[in-house]
């Protein structure tokens, strides 16, 4: 990719996606999906009859801004792909709204973990909660999704048995996940090699939540080729770890702060650790783009992120989850805006 394609690539970073004819159809029905949720919830987190007003929890104001492409960008392509396999309107509108709740549990999570302020089911609690806020957040999800199952069972939708599976798998696919961010907690005691980060921890840590949409199509569809299923989800799959990866070089002061293991930390870790060792000696701030510091390496992260992409564009292409659309090219370059890495891609050329 040259560098004037970037620059071209860059001008409207997400709206390359959007002009897929799927993705668009796809966007329409996941806010559909979203808004259903909020409805939901809306019913659900009420006070007692009979609560002080000064205590009282309800759901906030939902933003508009909530339904915008650029917030919406993994959604909707998992959305795209219930579209690609043909799956009947009633359920796959279901599995958006799973996957929104699967969104909510995850940004709680990652808000609580990180002390992060990632804002996905909208709360008003008094003072300025920041612990308690997610903690209701989950409990919310976690009767939402009852309610939504109880509704797709009297529809029809699913049976009953469905239901309870899907309920139970909605945490157990989470847990593997889960594990893995709880091994970080406190901070890593060495830093493996690049590969294991790749393979194992980027696997665990991303990648299995690109594929957690698929935990209803799995339980209830059953007219679906096995074969184009998995190719879709391996696409998905290297799609999230080429993202990881460009996660990783964005939070690589936040997670040599913190101890949390990172591609490009293990990459210098084991060829460059005098640059570990003169950070170690300084005040580094979990917000400081040292990325710039160590440009040889995050180049290479960012071209392998980068090739990861556009592998992954090019497979959903082949299996029409994106129909038309802008170069995977292009589709790949506005990745870095989307994940808040635009210095670095304009600051560097990908052969």
């Amino acid at each position: 990719m040259s560098n004037r394609e970037t620059n071209v690539s860059l001008t409207e970073p997400l709206g390359v996606w959007g002009a897929g004819r799927l993705l668009v159809q796809a966007l329409a029905e996941q806010k559909l999906c979203m808004a259903a949720v909020y409805d939901v919830a809306s019913q659900v987190v009420r006070p007692p009859a009979g609560s002080p007003p000064e205590y009282a929890v309800s759901l906030g104001t939902i933003p508009d801004s909530f339904y915008t492409a650029r917030k919406n960008l993994f959604s909707t392509l998992f959305y795209s792909t219930y579209l690609a396999l043909n799956i009947p309107r009633p359920r796959r509108l279901l599995y958006g709204k799973l996957n929104h709740l699967f969104r909510i549990w995850v940004t709680a999570a990652d808000n609580l973990l990180d002390s992060e302020d990632k804002c996905v089911l909208p709360l008003d609690l008094p003072g300025h909660s920041r612990v308690m806020r997610e903690v209701v957040a989950v409990m919310a999800a976690d009767r939402v999704l009852s309610r939504l199952l109880d509704e797709a069972v009297e529809a029809g939708t699913i049976t009953r048995q469905q239901a309870s599976e899907i309920s139970d798998a909605s945490l157990r696919n989470l847990l593997p996940s889960a594990a893995q961010e709880a091994s970080e907690e406190g901070g890593i005691a060495a830093r493996p090699r690049p590969e294991y980060i790749l393979e194992t921890v980027h696997l665990l840590k991303t990648g299995l939540l690109f594929n957690i949409p698929f935990t209803g199509v799995d339980l209830v569809e059953r007219d679906i080729d096995p074969d184009r299923l998995g190719r879709i989800k391996r696409a998905l799959l290297l799609f999230g770890n080429g993202c990881q990866v460009l996660d990783d070089i964005r939070d690589l002061a936040r997670d040599f702060v913190e101890g949390r293991h990172n591609y490009v930390l293990s990459v210098l870790a084991h060829s460059r650790p005098d640059v570990l060792d003169d950070w170690s000696r300084r005040a580094i701030a979990a917000g400081d783009r040292l990325y710039f510091e160590v440009l040889a390496e995050s180049l290479s992260a960012a071209r392998l992120g980068y090739q990861r992409l556009t592998a992954a564009c090019a497979a959903l292409q082949e299996e029409r989850v994106i129909v038309g659309g802008a170069p995977i090219a292009q589709m790949a370059c506005a990745m870095f805006i989307a994940l808040d890495l635009e210095d670095l891609a304009r600051a560097c050329t990908f052969t």
